[in-house]
């Protein structure tokens, strides 16, 4: 019997959960749409939006790299349908946790990176000026 898939850390959700084209000749019934999941998202927003390695998304979001770059590739490839076949992308559902952003579940690259944290010094990070 396969494991339980481990809960991936999110640092915020998505603030837009759907995306569709502006093509007039569809009409909403019969669009066809295309499913990313959050984790999916997350792996791409912070490889490709925020800028980290796949080594470093994983610490961020609490799972292998191999996870990150199979999440990543997955979400990549769902983009590229979305654009060139001009479906509908929703993003829902997957197995994670958000971060919470307080000093208990976020780690520290996630308070540094997170857009809508505001910047935080931990005492054993400042300088000590004796």
């Amino acid at each position: 019997m396969p494991r339980a898939p481990k809960c991936r850390r999110v640092c915020l959700e998505p603030k837009c959960r759907r995306f569709e084209t502006a093509d007039a000749d569809f009409s909403n019934e019969n669009r066809r749409s295309i499913t990313i999941d959050v984790t999916e998202f997350e792996a791409l927003r912070l490889v490709d939006y925020v800028g980290l390695t796949q080594e470093e998304a994983a610490t961020q979001m609490n799972v292998a790299r191999t996870t990150v770059q199979r999440l990543y590739k997955s979400a990549r490839r769902k983009l590229a349908t979305f654009v060139v076949e001009g479906l509908c992308l929703d993003v829902e559902g997957g197995s994670y946790e958000l971060c919470g952003r307080d000093r208990e579940t976020c780690r520290k690259e996630c308070r540094r990176r997170c857009p809508n944290r505001a910047a935080e010094n931990d005492d054993s990070e400042s300088p000590s000026n004796a």
